[in-house]
């Protein structure tokens, strides 16, 4: 897989900026702001965790996906891309995580 499913995701999360909110999930999250998109985010880490700690690997692919795309709707309502976090990534690569974190900013 490539980032091209991000690409597509990140567009329709624009799109639906515009729709109206009783259509639309995303639109409706959008519409209830950003305490609502992050407590959504809350509770899908907080699923990821719990079935992580079940070990049903289909479950913790399922809860997986629900916090990549609301983490996404989050970056729509910033106005950030996913490219922005995959270049994060990328800058990232090849470093070690002891390094990255000394290396920011407190």
């Amino acid at each position: 897989m490539n980032d091209d499913v991000l690409r597509q995701l990140a567009a329709v999360l624009e799109q639906r900026k515009s729709q109206d909110p009783k259509q639309s999930y995303v639109a409706s999250l959008y519409h209830k702001g950003l305490d609502t998109i992050l407590k959504k985010i809350g509770e899908e880490a907080t699923e990821l965790v719990i079935a992580g700690k079940g070990g049903d690997k289909d479950q913790v692919i399922y809860e997986a996906a629900d916090l990549w795309f609301h983490s996404m709707v989050l970056l729509a309502q910033q106005g950030l891309g996913p490219e922005l976090v995959l270049a994060e990534l990328q800058r990232r690569f090849g470093l070690s995580g002891l390094e990255e974190k000394a290396s920011r900013a407190d």
